[in-house]
């Protein structure tokens, strides 16, 4: 912006714009806080999915975490999807990327009695932290992660972040974690209950996936 301006005749720096800018609440819609960062002493896990057929519920799982802007700072959004429905079966929002927040989501999951064959993650440290790990592999699931910088090895979240932001996050002007929450409480039910899916044939992900005879959830 500052060049923009500098070559139609203003004399301005980039100081004064990210002044202004602040001053306006303008910020870019581009990836903000990096949620995916590696330990490099934890153990990371070959990914099992490259040529698997997902034919059912609860057959493969994937989670990922995504940063939710406020008017002020960030929050984090954890999800736990069904591959084969897209159903979200749970989610949380942390104000801190610690592992804490990803182990309690995926305990209230088993806690219904639920679960999968595969679960696939990416290489950030909430995933290959000891607390996860062992719980994904005391309930019997093999583990599964994107192969680094195989951001397509983990789509179905990808594209599930992207219908997230475009049509809840960006049009609103939430203030506290609490605003976020609620926010995202109204999406996860427009989402799994009410907004058609075409690469389901057009139902929801609720409906395919309770729908399943495979499915007893």
């Amino acid at each position: 912006m500052a060049n923009f301006l500098r070559n139609n005749g203003h004399v301005i720096g980039r100081e004064m714009i990210r002044k202004v800018f602040g001053i306006l609440g303008l910020k870019s819609l581009s990836p903000g806080p990096q949620t995916s960062t590696a330990h490099p002493e934890h153990k990371k896990y070959p990914y099992l999915l490259r040529g698997v057929a997902v034919e059912r519920p609860n057959q493969v799982w994937s989670s990922d975490i995504t940063y939710v802007r406020l008017r002020r700072g960030f929050v984090y959004l954890a999800v736990i999807m069904d591959w084969f429905s897209r159903y979200i079966l749970d989610w949380e929002i942390s104000t801190s990327l610690d592992a804490d927040f990803c182990i309690s989501l995926l305990k209230r999951v088993l806690e219904r009695n639920l679960r999968c064959e595969i679960f696939n993650t990416d290489q950030g440290v909430q995933y290959t932290s000891r607390g996860f790990v062992d719980l994904v592999e005391t309930n019997g699931i093999r583990l599964s992660m994107n192969g680094k910088g195989r951001c397509h090895d983990n789509i179905f979240n990808e594209r599930f972040w992207r219908s997230y932001k475009v049509e809840k996050v960006y049009l609103c002007d939430w203030v506290t974690p609490q605003d976020s929450r609620q926010g995202s409480m109204e999406y996860m039910n427009f989402y799994n209950h009410i907004r058609p899916h075409s690469s389901l044939s057009n139902k929801t992900p609720g409906a395919v996936y309770f729908g399943s005879s495979f499915c007893s959830a």
